[in-house]
C-alpha cells in the first residue's frame, strides 16, 4: 500500500488553480464573469498541517469563509479517528482487540473500513486494508525505517489474510480474527475524508472550490475564470520537486489522485526500497511503474485505485482503469523510464509539457 499513515500522495500539484490573474485585461474579465456568479476572483483560503501534509481549502463562493471553519473540523475529527499509533484512534483500538473480539466502531469508521475492504476484495489483494503488519515492520518515511529480515516478512505475509477481517453490518463491529493483524488504512484514507469535507462544502452552500489534502485534489464546480471553463490541474513530475508538472488535465468536479516512488524510501546497501508495497512478497512493488494519477469522481476511488494500479502495472492497470472502475474514470501512469502513457477517455483531455523531458508512449508498444 501506498502508505502506513497519511503523509503520501504528494504527486499532484495544481497549476493555474489560484484564477490569479496576471495582467488588467484578464482580470477584468475574471471580475465580470465571477460577479455574475456571485464568485471571488480571489478565493477565502486556508492551510493546516494535518494528516502529515499540508491541507488546503480555496472557496470561490462570495460570503462563504465561515465554511472553512466546520471542513476543517471534519478534516481533523476523521484525522484523530483514524491515524494509527495515536491516543483515540478507532483503528489503533481494532488492532488492538485483534485476535480476541469485535470492536464497536463509530459510523464514519465503519463506513471507511467497509469500503476498505470491498476494494481489497475487488482487486484481489492489489489494495490490502490489513497491509499494516508489513508497512510497520518496514517504516519507511519514519525515522526508524528498516529493511526487516527475511524471516520478519514471512512472519508478517501471514498476518495479512484479508479475509480475516469480519464485519457485523447491524452492530457496526470490526473484528481482525488473526492476533497480531494490524489495519492500516493510509492508503484510502485522505480519500474518504476528502469526499467527507466535499460533502460539507456542498451541504453549506459552496458551489466553487478545490479541496487539496497533499496529493488529493477535489476541484468543485467549474473554475471562476468562466461559466463552464473546467480547472486547469497540473501531473506532478516524478523525478523532480514539488510544483515541477509533466503534463495537465481540465477537470470540473473531479478529484485527481496520485501516487508515486518519489516521496519516501529506504536506501541499503546500494538498493532503494519505494513505501508501496506487495502484500504478496513483502517488500516494495519491482515493476516500471513510477507514478500513477487517476481522475474520478469520488476521492476514495482515486486512492485504491492508485494503489490497485501500482499491483498490476502498465499494461493491465490501464485495461483494469477502462473496464473495471465507475464510468468516466481515467489515469496516467508515468515510467521509471519516463515514458507516459494514458486511458483512452483523457486522449484529447491530457497534454505534455513541451519542455517536460516525457514522452507519451504508444500502448500497442506495452508487453
Amino acid at each position: 500500500m501506498r502508505k502506513s499513515w497519511l503523509i503520501l500522495g504528494l504527486a499532484l500539484m495544481t497549476v493555474g488553480l489560484s484564477a490569479c490573474q496576471t495582467n488588467d485585461q484578464t482580470t477584468s474579465s475574471t471580475q465580470t464573469s465571477t460577479t455574475s456568479r456571485k464568485l471571488r476572483s480571489e478565493p477565502y483560503m486556508q492551510e493546516k498541517f494535518l494528516l502529515g501534509t499540508y491541507v488546503k481549502i480555496r472557496i470561490y463562493d462570495e460570503g462563504k469563509e465561515d465554511v472553512l471553519k466546520p471542513a476543517f473540523a471534519r478534516v481533523e475529527k476523521l484525522g484523530d479517528q483514524i491515524t494509527i499509533n495515536q491516543s483515540g484512534s478507532e483503528i489503533d483500538a481494532i488492532n488492538e482487540k485483534a485476535g480476541i473480539e469485535p470492536v464497536k466502531v463509530s459510523d464514519d469508521i465503519y463506513d471507511l473500513v467497509k469500503q476498505a475492504y470491498d476494494y481489497s476484495v475487488k482487486s484481489d489483494g492489489g489494495f490490502n486494508l490489513v497491509i499494516g503488519a508489513i508497512t510497520q515492520l518496514w517504516r519507511i518515511g519514519f525515522d526508524d525505517a528498516r529493511k526487516p529480515a527475511q524471516s520478519e516478512i514471512d512472519q508478517a505475509l501471514k498476518l495479512v489474510d484479508y479475509h480475516k477481517v469480519k464485519l457485523n453490518d447491524q452492530d457496526k463491529t470490526v473484528y481482525l480474527e488473526e492476533k497480531g493483524m494490524i489495519m492500516d488504512l493510509g492508503a484510502i484514507a485522505k480519500g474518504y475524508i476528502t469526499d467527507e469535507v466535499v460533502k460539507v462544502l456542498k451541504d453549506n452552500g459552496v458551489t466553487t472550490a478545490i479541496v487539496d489534502l497533499g496529493g488529493n485534489v477535489f476541484v468543485l464546480g467549474n473554475s471562476p475564470r468562466g461559466e463552464d471553463e473546467p480547472w486547469t490541474i497540473g501531473i506532478q513530475d516524478p523525478n523532480t520537486a514539488r510544483g515541477n508538472v509533466l503534463g495537465t488535465v481540465k477537470e470540473s468536479n473531479k478529484t485527481v489522485v496520485t501516487s508515486g516512488i518519489y516521496e519516501r524510501y529506504l536506501d541499503v546497501d546500494g538498493q532503494r526500497y519505494h513505501h508501496i508495497f506487495d502484500t504478496k512478497t513483502g517488500y516494495p512493488y519491482d515493476n516500471d511503474v513510477a507514478s500513477v494519477s487517476v481522475i474520478t469522481d469520488k476521492s476514495i476511488d482515486g486512492d485504491g485505485l492508485t494503489t490497485v494500479a501500482f499491483d498490476k502495472g502498465v499494461k493491465e492497470g490501464l485495461k483494469y482503469i477502462e473496464e473495471q472502475t465507475p464510468k468516466g474514470t481515467d489515469a496516467i501512469f508515468v515510467t521509471k523510464e519516463g515514458v507516459v502513457y494514458i486511458t483512452d477517455g483523457i486522449k484529447d483531455n491530457f497534454e505534455l509539457g513541451g519542455d517536460s523531458g516525457f514522452k507519451m508512449g504508444n500502448r500497442a508498444d506495452l508487453k
